[in-house]
Order: structure tokens, then C-alpha cells, then sequence
């Protein structure tokens, strides 16, 4: 297995890793690694399979559960726009559209504690656009004013999908998924898996605990400006058999816009929790304390 770096700042490309292979020891040492160093890492030709995609995200850890109308399978999200019967989805005029989500995020801040990683698979690819971005928050945060970063040290923010959405102009009137996804706070600043220290957030990110609103919202704001910028950017262009896996508790990721009523996509992803999905996953953060 060899690794090339995809950006200046991130993302290893790792050849000769074979996902449908038994997964030594050594494996696991070699990804963990490449993940602590890169943050995003890609491997092409990875085996279309779900069980081998559920066989190899299991052995790094205990997976999340999707919620019931995002499952392929009880331990894989669906990330593609296709039916029961292999068909487009029709549009859906009602409730929030796939384009309000295209916004960097970190995936599942609704759980007690951040998800470890995420491994998108990709079957069927768009011929334009439906690329996956993704931003290093290491880099980000190293890249912050000193003053910013003395700021923000002790800080926690409060993540609310429903008010972001609402932010977003978006109303969300299902109280079940309220419920499955309450408002969860967490440290602004974490240690990755690499020793350097690296900003939690996203468009989740609605407010700073113990901070006014409005207040809380405009330093969220201007940290989500500074990150998104172009030169933290490194734009994934999908072909069938790219997995690439991200870890959220050091990066942000946005899907980018294509004609989804017109091109399949077919991608399923598997997360990784920081524990046991009896505790973490959909209708379990409610409960968790």
C-alpha cells in the first residue's frame, strides 16, 4: 500500500488496499495512521459490495445506525437520489430539498459524542457535477489569528439541524425526527487523532453555550467564512469504486449541486462511532446524557 498527497494541506490517495480482502492488523495500523495524518483519504477500486463495505468500517470501530428512510441496509446510509426499484426519485415539493444541505458540515454532531469517521462508497456516478468537498479543520484552525484562536479555546457550540435549517429559511414540522435529533453541544476546539488542534463545526453550528444568540451566531459565521474558503478546498470528483473515508471530528464535507432528476447516483456510506451504536445513532441521542 502507498499513499500521494491530493492537496497541499490534506488527503492521502491510498493504492493497493484491497476492501474485499481479509483485514490484518497491519491494515488497520496503516489506514489509522494515514487517517490521523491526512484527515480525508481516498482508495480506488474498492469492493461494490455491501458486505465487504459493512466488513471493513466495522473493523474501526462500532457503526451508527441510519434512520429508517435513509437505509440501504440497517448499517448503511443511503447518499444516492434512486428508489426500491433502481429509479430517479421523483422531485419532492414538500418539506426541505436535497440543495438545502449542500453546505459544509460535519456528519452526526446530534450524538453525545462526534462521530469518528465516515466511508462513502460510490456505485453509480453523475458524467458532471456531484462532486464532494471537503475542508483539513487543522489546517484552519492553525491558520486563525492568535487572538481568534486565545478566543475560542474554552468555547463550546450548540448544533441543532432544525434551527439551522430554519436559518436556512426551512420549516421541519416532523416531531419524531426532532426527537432522533436533539441539540447537542461540543467543544469549538478538539485534539484530532494527530496531536494538532483543529475546529468542530459546520452550518449545524447555531450558537456558543452561554452566549447570546446573536452573538454566538456572528463568531460562528465568520469562523465558517474563514474556513470555506477556496484555498482549504479539496474538490473530490467521484468515479464507481472511489471510498473515501473523513474524519469529522477534524474536517467539514458539502455535496455540490448536479442534475438529480435527469443522472443517477448511487452512494452508500457507513459511520463510524466513538461508541456503540446502542448509545449513538438514529433515536439514541435523545437518550444519551
Amino acid at each position: 500500500m502507498q499513499i500521494t498527497q491530493l492537496h497541499a494541506r490534506f488527503v492521502g490517495e491510498i493504492v493497493g488496499l484491497d476492501t474485499s480482502a481479509p483485514i490484518t492488523s497491519e491494515t488497520i495500523a496503516f489506514v489509522e495512521d494515514a487517517m490521523a495524518k491526512y484527515g480525508v483519504c481516498v482508495i480506488r477500486d474498492a469492493s461494490l459490495s455491501d458486505a465487504d463495505h459493512l466488513r471493513f468500517s466495522r473493523a474501526f470501530g462500532p457503526l451508527e445506525l441510519p434512520p429508517p428512510g435513509k437505509r440501504i441496509a440497517p448499517e448503511i446510509f443511503d447518499v444516492g437520489n434512486l428508489g426500491a426499484d433502481g429509479e430517479i426519485k421523483p422531485p419532492n415539493p414538500n418539506g426541505p430539498q436535497p440543495t438545502d444541505f449542500e453546505l459544509f458540515h460535519t456528519d452526526s454532531p446530534f450524538n453525545a459524542l462526534p462521530t469518528k469517521w465516515s466511508l462513502l462508497l460510490a456505485y453509480v456516478t453523475p458524467p458532471e457535477g456531484a462532486n464532494t468537498d471537503y475542508i483539513d479543520m487543522r489546517a484552519v484552525y492553525e491558520d486563525l489569528p492568535r487572538e481568534t484562536r486565545d478566543q475560542i479555546e474554552n468555547l463550546k457550540a450548540e448544533h441543532d439541524l432544525f434551527r439551522a435549517l430554519q436559518r436556512n429559511g426551512v420549516e421541519f414540522a416532523n416531531d419524531e425526527m426532532r426527537k432522533s435529533y436533539p441539540r447537542m453541544s461540543h467543544p469549538l476546539v478538539r485534539t484530532s487523532a494527530s496531536g494538532r488542534k483543529t475546529l468542530y463545526l459546520g452550518w449545524h453550528a447555531v450558537g456558543i453555550v452561554g452566549w447570546g444568540e446573536e452573538e454566538g451566531q456572528q463568531l460562528l459565521d465568520e469562523l465558517y467564512r474563514f474556513a470555506t474558503r477556496d484555498e482549504y478546498i479539496y474538490s473530490h470528483k467521484w468515479r464507481p469504486g472511489d471510498m473515501v473515508i473523513w474524519d469529522n471530528r477534524c474536517s467539514m464535507h458539502s455535496a455540490t449541486p448536479f442534475d438529480r432528476y435527469r443522472y443517477k447516483r448511487d452512494m452508500r456510506r457507513t459511520t463510524i462511532n466513538e461508541s456503540g451504536p446502542e448509545v449513538f445513532g438514529f433515536g439514541a441521542g435523545a437518550a444519551a446524557t
